[in-house]
């Protein structure tokens, strides 16, 4: 194993990678040493330089606007518990229902691989059922998959717009052709639009006491958790945000009220012209919109990044994906548990504690990293456009971001690292009253020193607002 970087290493090759200035990261303090979590890879080092990486491009925005040039700190325990927020929530003093379905998990197939299905959202639990041609029963599932090949499965899935793949190890995935394509992308992307060309456009100076985002209008048509943080992450920093889902649209409960602080929640049917025209007028009012549907589907009804610059100049699209924007699996859905299994990191995990079975990261560490590698992707964007003009397109796939953490080095210790007790981190959780209960939740590690971040909204029901900017 390849020893793991520093931190700092890792945060400055982020903030240089998207042209900051190298001056800022003085202004950085990281604290705490790995292990973090009980793992192989460096997820603390991920965690604490893809949060710091958030809040400096916060910090430096704030410059920007007449801030205070504040000081910037983030410890790494306190980083890696965010990457588990999710984990830690209580409503009402109890621990949410179980996001994960029966049958979602990993499996057995019958050429001596395994296979990993991804199935809490109804839709796809019954694809995959109807696929396997098995009852909704975890050792029916288990059965019928012996039966087949993983491959086969994995591919016989992705025909049908379901979430399933194969395990690979590492040499398998970089031996795969989407496996070189991702190999050849950077950890994100923040590239300039040809359509929706807009002068340089300052940003009006921020009250006394304001928070960087004070006044910054983000659109947020997210699920599950990358895409998510990414709002929650921008709402910390004073930004007005507001997520769209459809009323039709499955959801994960958990997930909404720990990801849903600081935020409106509209709802708008995009099937329907009045859905499209009410999206299209909050849109040309907002300074951000951040989409992680299906690679395409946004873009079918009028919504791409070029759409929305022509609609709005000067606006900052951002685009999560599982795979990547290139590639033969570009276009395939995908979630955080999909891609580790297959891209290598369940077997490597699995080999470095010395057991047969696939092992999974102690969190989901791809989803939380890409989460908040995109809000540092669409505040770099922004501080761009006010100084260059012109509309952004950031990118972050979860693919690309595991090709990341992969890069920061390896623990071959990590493993006997400890799992933290709730007990050991309640003085990271923050309590308050919401729609939902009395809410336990984790509260952001990103810390700027001069005006700390928060959440005005407790998180609310979807659809609890109007899709208008108030």
């Amino acid at each position: 194993m390849t020893g793991p970087i520093s931190p700092q290493l890792a945060l400055d090759a982020l903030w240089r990678g998207l042209q900051g200035d190298p001056a800022a990261l003085d202004a950085v303090r990281l604290t705490g040493t790995e292990p973090a979590l009980p793992s192989s890879f460096a997820v603390g080092t991920a965690a604490q330089a893809s949060i710091a990486a958030a809040a400096l491009a916060a910090r430096e925005l704030g410059v920007l606007r007449g801030g205070p040039a504040q000081r910037v700190s983030v410890d790494m325990r306190e980083a890696a518990i965010e990457f588990r927020s999710e984990r830690y929530l209580r409503v009402d003093g109890q621990a949410p229902a179980d996001p994960w379905d029966s049958i979602a998990g990993i499996y057995r197939s019958g050429d001596g691989s395994w296979v990993r299905l991804h199935t809490n959202f109804p839709h796809h639990r019954d694809g995959v059922l109807q696929l396997l041609g098995c009852a909704y029963e975890r050792e029916a599932v288990a059965q019928a998959l012996l039966r087949r090949k993983a491959v086969d499965v994995e591919a016989a899935a992705a025909d049908a717009g379901l979430c399933v793949t194969a395990l690979r190890s590492f040499d398998e995935w970089d031996a795969h052709p989407q496996g070189r394509a991702v190999a050849a992308l950077p950890v994100l992307s923040v590239t300039r639009l040809a359509a929706g060309d807009a002068a340089p456009r300052a940003w009006p100076p921020l009250p006394p006491g304001a928070r960087p985002l004070h006044g910054l209008r983000v659109l947020d048509l997210t699920r599950v958790i990358a895409g998510p943080v990414a709002g929650r992450t921008l709402a910390a920093h004073g930004a007005d945000v507001m997520l769209i889902t459809g009323p039709h649209l499955p959801s994960i409960p958990t997930l909404v009220i720990d990801t849903g602080a600081g935020k409106r929640s509209a709802q708008l049917d995009l099937r329907d012209a009045a859905g499209r025209e009410a999206l299209k007028a909050v849109a040309r009012e907002a300074d951000v919109f951040l989409q992680g549907y299906r690679p395409g589907g946004l873009a079918s009804l009028g919504f791409s990044p070029e759409a929305l610059a022509a609609l709005k100049p000067g606006i900052v699209c951002a685009t999560l994906s599982a795979y990547g924007p290139t590639g033969p699996w570009a276009g395939r859905r995908g979630f955080d548990s999909l891609v580790q299994t297959a891209s290598g990191f369940n077997v490597a995990e699995a080999e470095a504690a010395g057991q047969p079975e696939p092992r999974a990261l102690p969190a989901q560490a791809l989803d939380h990293a890409s989460g908040y590698l995109l809000a540092f992707g669409i505040q770099r964007a922004l501080a761009r456009r006010a100084v260059e003009g012109g509309s952004w397109h950031v990118e972050v796939s979860l693919a690309q971001t595991g090709h990341w953490l992969r890069g920061l080095g390896r623990l071959p210790q990590g493993l006997a690292a400890p799992e933290p007790a709730r007990e050991e981190i309640r003085a990271l959780l923050e309590a308050r009253d919401s729609a939902f209960g009395r809410l336990h939740t984790v509260r952001h590690a990103g810390l700027l020193h001069d005006t700390p971040p928060r959440w005005d909204r407790p998180p609310v029901p979807l659809g609890s607002d109007p899709a208008a900017w108030g």
